[in-house]
């Protein structure tokens, strides 16, 4: 910037002051540093890098370097950083922890600096990694340091919400993603557009170059632009021609600082490996366990399901540590939130597949156990490199091998320059925790669920290894495996058994051709010695019988057709059955397959798949229409589109008004229940009346609605006939024969039939006196008399007249 010269002027009143000449824009000061960082690049010598102000990096970077607390960069940031600002493809080889994000962050930052990148520019730098952990690990410290740029950086990886991503793709600057969610991006995502990106990066490169993800990677390479830089960056680094192909590198710098040392893995990592049944392993590792309670551990499995159950049954067994499960199948906000309690704490155990193996930075982590046996050596560098890392970072790692493994693993270890010791464990300090796990097993059905997966997934994934000298499943004692994890019944290994069948066929196939082929050989020596012995020169064929059996027995015909010698067998004797009562010959019955037993989510997936509501109730009429459920059934429109809406969460005043329409409906079924009920209980009463009005004045009914009694037979004739009462006063019988006899005269005949016992009896049987009884029946009759003497008006008179007197 040249000198700024002053200008003196007067005022009316002579005040002198002073006028500057206006500053140059902000615009134009960033282009000349941008112009002498630029200039810089070329002088970079690694020699003389001591810190990160002795590479020509801008302020803002600096600043946020400086923040992060990095201050002394480590050797393969000082041979990267310069060749990737220089603009050259890299290929970076480290040992685990030796800084290789900040290898590629530094330069991506300072690129985009240089080219004034703004969002509206789009995706400037694309950061592919193979694992969702990793990613995050990435972008947590781009944020670190690239918090003083005015660039915009997104992760985009699974388990997330795709509708934000989607929303904001235009927008980002720097994209960090997982490979899957990338392409995902790329076919249905009109917003995405990588026409304009400047750096491809691919941490863990070899990783995300196999075969797991080739099909995904060729697609993401085919959509980016040719003309890029491109940087890869691992602790085994892929030379693979192919891979580099694909990648469409222009003359590579291949950066690995380590590469001349001694080891592959960090000096201040301890390693050793103990030789062990595979029954032994859960009492080593719990044992191991229990006696490293003030430590942080991180214990390596084959699979998911491995994972899952020996986490599960740890918990039950309570060591008195915490303890932590990372794998595949969790949720990416678990999978989150295990990641960061795993950073912050520092006594723990964290059970984890080989997710947890690439790249992840856990602070301060004491011991690395490795259960199952890694599928090769770079899996196990990158296993053990979750301790010792960064410069003065110390660890221990311990691995587990089978006798069938320790030779060709060794062996595997040395070529890729590990040292390893091997030591012995104290068979009196390992405590096997057997019989507690049988009970936690015999207790919850779903834990031994659980324990026969994990038993089928470690069979499986040892048999998908690909180095065969290592991995051997016929060398296990899968039946003492289970005893291990609990299990008092080992479970079936199908696929096993369906190997084992095939080969068993296979070979017994071989056989009977080889049988055939030594029969074929027979019979064309003795037919050639039957052509040479024979006299006979009319045969047009020659045939010979080299095989009988019995009456059932085969015969070989062999002819010399065109020079070839055709095997065929025919059967001699055929047994017709005639006769029909001959019984037919019995065939062996075919063994019945025994049915799966179905889990609770092989029975979802079938309700699933029928698509069957639970708990729902349809019924329907003479014609065969549903009829609507009116306590469960929304009748409103209002309640029909609430329901059909896919927005999460609950929207409070739409949800009152499909109340308020639900609640009219359900009022007018109330109003129509009580009117039908209303109803009823009229029809009842109308009914009442009915049948009251039907019987006679008397309270009875008539004749022909009552009950038939001719059936019952006659009472003279069962009880004999009956006595006249002696002591009887001739008034009383006459009283009772007159009685009687107008009753004979009102009855009909069929009452006459009907049994009654005599009054005398009833009258004693309810205890009233024979005396009392006669009076009764003489005062009766006197009033009879009285009353048919009297008319109307007397009779009346008379009644009042009694009335009075009793009162």
């Amino acid at each position: 910037m040249g000198e700024e010269k002053v200008v003196e002027k007067t005022t009316k009143n002579n005040k002198k002051f002073k006028k500057f000449k206006p500053r140059k824009k902000t615009g134009e000061i960033e282009c000349n540093l941008i112009e002498s960082l630029q200039q810089r690049y070329s002088d970079i010598s690694v020699d003389n890098i001591k810190s990160f102000k002795d590479l020509p990096l801008s302020v803002k970077t600096l600043r946020g370097l400086k923040d992060g607390k990095y201050f002394v960069p480590t050797e393969i940031q000082k041979q990267s950083i310069g060749f990737a600002l220089q603009g050259k493809d890299i290929l970076g080889a480290a040992k685990t922890g030796s800084g290789k994000t900040l290898a590629f962050l530094v330069p991506i930052l300072e690129h985009l600096f240089c080219q004034k990148w703004t969002r509206l520019d789009g995706v400037g730098a694309l950061i592919i990694s193979p694992t969702r952990e990793l990613a995050y690990q990435i972008f947590e410290t781009l944020r670190k340091v690239g918090v003083h740029h005015d660039f915009s950086a997104g992760l985009i990886i699974g388990g997330q919400n795709l509708k934000f991503e989607r929303k904001r793709m235009d927008q980002c600057n720097i994209m960090i993603c997982t490979p899957g969610r990338l392409l995902q991006h790329m076919d249905e995502n009109p917003l995405f557009n990588c026409s304009n990106m400047q750096i491809l990066v691919l941490d863990e490169a070899d990783r995300c170059l196999d075969l797991g993800f080739e099909a995904a990677m060729n697609s993401i390479i085919e959509n980016l632009p040719p003309k890029r830089q491109t940087l890869l960056f691992s602790a085994t680094q892929t030379k693979s021609v192919r891979d580099l192909a694909r990648l469409s590198l222009s003359d590579p710098t291949y950066v690995a600082p380590h590469e001349q040392s001694e080891w592959s893995t960090p000096v201040s990592l301890q390693q050793n490996y103990v030789i062990c049944e595979v029954h032994e392993k859960i009492s080593i590792l719990w044992s191991f366990i229990k006696n490293h309670l003030k430590q942080k551990s991180i214990v390596f499995m084959a699979s998911c399901k491995q994972v899952k159950y020996v986490y599960e049954i740890f918990c039950k067994l309570r060591p008195g540590i915490s303890l932590l499960a990372l794998y595949g199948s969790l949720h990416q906000e678990r999978r989150e939130q295990i990641y960061k309690e795993f950073c912050r704490k520092s006594n723990v155990v964290l059970f984890a597949t080989d997710l947890a193996s690439r790249g992840l930075d856990f602070p301060l982590v004491n011991w690395v156990i490795q259960v199952d046996c890694p599928e090769d050596g770079n899996t196990y560098i990158h296993r053990v490199g979750r301790t010792a890392r960064g410069l003065q970072g110390k660890g221990e790692g311990l691995l587990m091998l089978l006798p069938s493994e320790e030779e060709a693993m060794l062996l595997e270890l040395k070529s890729k320059k590990i040292p390893i010791n091997k030591i012995h464990i104290d068979p009196s300090k390992i405590m096997s925790p057997q019989r507690k796990m049988e009970s936690f097993l015999a207790e919850f059905s779903e834990l031994k669920q659980t324990a026969q997966r994990a038993f089928v997934s470690y069979a499986k994934s040892v048999f998908l290894m690909k180095n065969k000298n290592i991995f051997n499943i016929y060398a296990l004692d899968t039946n003492a495996f289970a005893k291990s994890l609990g299990l008092v019944v080992p479970p079936r290994i199908r696929f096993l058994q369906k190997i084992k069948k095939n080969i068993e066929a296979q070979k017994q196939k071989n056989r009977s051709e080889d049988d055939v082929s030594d029969v074929s050989e027979e019979s064309v020596n003795k037919s050639k010695k039957t052509r040479d012995d024979s006299d006979d020169d009319n045969d047009d064929s020659y045939q010979n019988e080299s095989q009988t059996e019995g009456d059932g027995g085969f015969k070989f015909d062999i002819s010399d057709d065109d020079g070839e010698d055709i095997l065929t067998v025919k059967r001699r004797n055929h047994n017709v059955i005639d006769e029909v009562d001959e019984q037919p010959i019995d065939m062996e019955e075919r063994p019945v397959k025994k049915k799966k037993s179905l889990t609770k989510a092989a029975i979802v997936k079938k309700l699933l798949n029928k698509k069957i509501v639970a708990n729902t109730k349809v019924v329907f009429n003479e014609e065969g229409e549903a009829l609507l459920n009116e306590k469960r059934d929304l009748r409103s429109e209002l309640a029909k589109e609430y329901e059909n809406e896919d927005k999460g969460g609950i929207d409070i005043e739409k949800a009152k008004l499909v109340l308020r329409e639900e609640d009219r409906f359900d009022k007018e079924r109330f109003r129509e229940k009580i009117r039908l009920k209303h109803k009823e209980e009229k029809r009842k009463l109308k009914q009442s009346k009915k049948e009251e009005a039907e019987k006679d004045d008397f309270g009875s009914e008539s004749e022909s609605d009552g009950p038939d009694m001719s059936w019952l037979p006659d009472p003279d004739k069962v009880y004999g006939e009956r006595k006249s009462d002696n002591d009887e006063s001739p008034q009383n019988s006459s009283f009772e024969g007159n009685d009687r006899s107008s009753e004979d005269e009102d009855d009909n005949a069929s009452e006459e039939n009907i049994h009654r016992p005599l009054k005398r009896k009833l009258s004693v049987s309810k205890g009233i006196q024979q005396k009392s009884v006669k009076k009764m029946k003489k005062l009766r009759a006197g009033v009879k008399d009285l009353s048919a003497s009297l008319s109307v008006s007397e009779a009346e008179k008379l009644a009042m007249q009694l009335l009075q007197s009793r009162k």
